[in-house]
């Protein structure tokens, strides 16, 4: 009976509660929506913020920054467009200070320092190259493995393509390096390379391959470690532990004919750094919106010291940048000095900045020269 009591009372509590805080409740401002794209592909963006003064977009859609209008509910907005159809990243500038869209879910992530972006997508008629299509699909696995040359476990990500385990023939290995700030998830979950990868092959224009995507780092970008010492270890465990940890796995050829090396910016300039330097272990090299710095004559001066060695050894070494990328006038003095050095190369340019719009692209286009499908030898 006591219980009993103690029950209805407590409801009696609780509904009294609810009844109190039921203006309260009616009082709270519904959700805003951001971004809101539109049919006609123009995007409106809305951010609450009463209090604040002056509200503006930024985006890789923007040729420059766009002020928001504040209402007289406290929300701010501004409708752009029409937006190609394209994965784009944006900021609100709120008083002077950056931040991400606090209604948006979709965001890109660093493991640095940099700014969370917000992430907006604009659908057209067709899917993206990059889109998950009805094909058959691969696989990515992380594994783990021990370095010495580190003193830790390090985790890889490995993408394996459609079929993998009814292949009876060992495949080539694309080892591919993300950027700074970046993670050994950048190029599954930015850029889309298992997409990319399965519809590719699905097209016939890629021979299947196993993709390593490593942390690009030896120690954790914020464990004090010097940079040099950073490239050194890097080298040597990609060397010593991880190429003989993916050789031991997985169903791979094991020879340099095999192996070729690419990546994105601080990936790219060690795909240049590294590549170069050991092509006794990669043939073909990819490099994507890396300037390789301003004095490439000074830099690479022993590589094109020995440019008909390079030249017998490099199946492809295929160098991509935005024309809108900081490091774009850098990239063609590199390309400039490679062919003064008559060292064989492709310079590949297309129009955007250092961004992910860009490095999307420039896998698909590149990973299909790697190793010719026969499909595209015969085209």
């Amino acid at each position: 009976m006591a219980s009993s009591v103690t029950f209805r009372v407590a409801r009696l509590g609780l509904l009294v509660a609810l009844a109190a805080a039921s203006p309260l409740l009616a009082q709270q401002p519904r959700p805003v929506l951001s971004p809101e794209v539109h049919a006609d592909r123009t995007v409106t963006f809305r951010l609450r913020a009463p209090q604040a003064e002056e509200v503006s977009l930024t985006g890789e859609f923007l040729d420059g920054p766009r002020a928001l209008v504040k209402g007289a509910d406290g929300v701010w907005s501004v409708t752009v467009g029409p937006v190609a159809p394209e994965i784009y990243e944006y900021e609100f500038t709120i008083d002077g200070m950056t931040f991400h869209d606090p209604r948006n879910p979709a965001v890109k992530t660093n493991q640095g320092p940099s700014v969370v972006s917000s992430l907006l997508t604009v659908r057209g008629d067709q899917p993206f190259f990059f889109d998950v299509q009805p094909v058959p699909h691969g696989a990515v696995s992380i594994r783990t493995y021990d370095s010495d040359v580190t003193g830790r476990s390090r985790q890889v990500y490995v993408y394996t393509p459609p079929g993998y385990n009814e292949h009876s023939d060992p495949m080539p290995t694309l080892y591919l390096l993300h950027g700074a700030d970046g993670e050994n998830r950048s190029w599954t979950e930015l850029g889309r390379a298992p997409a990319i990868l399965d519809n590719l092959m699905a097209a016939g224009r890629l021979t299947p391959m196993v993709v390593v995507m490593p942390y690009g780092y030896a120690y954790p970008w914020d464990a004090g470690v010097a940079g040099d010492k950073q490239q050194a270890d890097f080298l040597a465990d990609l060397k010593t532990e991880l190429i003989p940890f993916i050789e031991a796995s997985y169903q791979v050829r094991r020879d340099r004919e095999s192996r070729a090396l690419a990546g994105l910016s601080r990936g790219g300039s060690q795909t240049l750094n590294i590549g170069l330097r050991n092509l006794d272990l990669f043939s073909r090299l990819g490099v994507f919106s890396a300037a390789g710095g301003a004095t490439p004559e000074t830099q690479f001066a022993d590589v094109a010291a020995n440019a008909a060695q390079v030249n017998s050894q490099l199946e492809l070494f295929w160098i991509g940048m935005g024309t809108e990328d900081g490091g774009y006038e850098n990239a063609k003095k590199l390309s400039a000095f490679l062919t003064a050095s008559e060292i064989s190369h492709s310079f590949r340019e297309i129009h955007g900045a250092h961004t992910w719009i860009v490095w999307r692209n420039f896998l698909n286009e590149m990973a299909p020269l790697l190793w010719p499908a026969p499909a595209t030898t015969q085209q």
